[in-house]
């Protein structure tokens, strides 16, 4: 576990601060970075104490790739710089939701005021300790514990006790690994929506969302095959080693590619850079990535649910139920809060609403017929619950959807 050294006075119950891990943010940003992202915490953690009652702050994290030493560097002729979002967790006692109705809003704003200074996006997420050690080991919680960076925490949190079990990288489900692939290939597609525009719309802040989404999507692609074999680790840098293992043992002819993607997809996380590629090798590049992430995801699928897909269409057309661990009665309750409490009947209101997002995903992704082929386009249309006949205006209501359940 990568946290500071923790200096404890008495009595326990009191909160004291924990001095900064003595390791960077990144692997090789030069010093004014480091001291420019060492100071943004030390903002961070006066602005969120400021705001939250003594008796109520637990812990303050920064996760994420500069919370474990990983962070990007976006080199400049002005010197180095943030280029990833600084991911901060605020452990608060008490009700999670009560917690976020009271200072979620509070910590918004001052997320937006640190943002400037930063030079970087900051992000919030309010969560607790008794939480945290109740919920099942995810990606997320594996990363967080496993490689953080404490900024201060109580007596009572320091080494985060009773949340050992999120340090056990093969703990981590393999459904993580197909929900990894969900939100990336997302960015794939939201990537598409924009080259799909023409040249003469492409913006350098464009090109520069497109890459940033490909490179997502070369590195999970990677990832989520080790997490389908239970190797992830929290460093890129290990996951890539772990996935040279791999290649050793594992006959899928395209697995070459998924290794020359995903260390290109590590190069860029450590040392991300503006895009200022053309729309036709973006567009090329794009086409290539698509294609690998279709057969891993097949492949990820296949293994996760125990039966062949040969094909995006065959896999969202197949009845098996692709989010098997949820119960229906809370896969139904789950439905009706994404459809803002309008019952529908179709899809299935008892499988997990992620499900819906699967397979719209497949479809619009990988599919080039979905809108033109009646049966494709009329599964597309209910996945998403538009109108039959109106699946051309799919992207609003699959942003809906997805960011409800990812």
């Amino acid at each position: 576990m990568i946290t500071a050294d923790i200096e404890v006075a008495p009595p326990p119950a009191t909160a004291v601060p924990a001095t900064l891990r003595l390791g960077r943010f990144t692997l090789d940003g030069d010093d004014a970075l480091e001291r420019h992202l060492a100071q943004t915490c030390t903002r961070v953690l006066s602005g969120i104490r400021g705001l939250i009652p003594a008796a109520k702050l637990e812990a303050v994290l920064l996760g994420g790739g500069y919370g474990r030493g990983e962070g990007g560097v976006l080199r400049s002729a002005a010197g180095d710089r943030p280029y990833n979002d600084l991911e901060f967790y605020v452990g608060l006692e008490g009700n999670r939701h009560v917690n976020e109705f009271r200072f979620r809003r509070r910590l918004g704003v001052l997320g937006e005021i640190l943002t400037h200074l930063a030079d970087a996006e900051i992000e919030f997420k309010i969560s607790s300790l008794a939480e945290l050690r109740a919920q099942p080991v995810s990606m997320f919680s594996y990363d967080l514990v496993a490689g953080h960076r404490v900024l201060w925490c109580n007596a009572l949190a320091a080494g985060l006790p009773g949340c050992d079990h999120h340090r056990f990288a093969a703990s981590v489900p393999e459904a993580e690994g197909t929900r990894l692939l969900m939100n990336r290939c997302s960015g794939l597609l939201f990537a598409r929506v924009e080259l799909d525009r023409g040249p003469k719309a492409l913006t350098p802040e464009k090109a520069d969302f497109i890459r940033r989404n490909i490179a997502k999507v070369q590195l999970a692609c990677g990832d989520a095959l080790l997490t389908s074999f239970g190797r992830y680790h929290w460093s890129c840098r290990e996951r890539h080693h772990r996935l040279e293992q791999l290649a050793s043992s594992e006959p899928w002819p395209w697995l070459d590619a998924v290794i020359r993607h995903h260390r290109v997809g590590v190069d860029f996380k450590l040392h991300p850079v503006s895009s200022v590629a053309a729309h036709t090798v973006l567009a090329e590049l794009h086409r290539e990535v698509t294609a690998l992430a279709l057969q891993c995801w097949l492949a990820v699928e296949s293994r996760r649910l125990g039966r062949a897909f040969p094909s995006a269409a065959a896999y969202a057309a197949d009845p098996v139920n692709k989010c098997p661990g949820s119960p229906p009665l809370r896969n139904f309750l789950l439905n009706l809060r994404v459809q803002r409490f309008r019952f529908r009947s179709r899809p299935n209101p008892w499988r997990h609403p992620r499900q819906r997002i699967f397979h719209a995903l497949a479809l619009r992704l990988w599919e080039p017929g979905t809108l033109t082929d009646v049966t494709l386009r009329h599964q597309f249309e209910r996945e998403l619950a538009m109108e039959a006949g109106r699946g051309a205006e799919w992207l609003p209501a699959y942003r809906a959807l997805w960011s409800r359940v990812q």
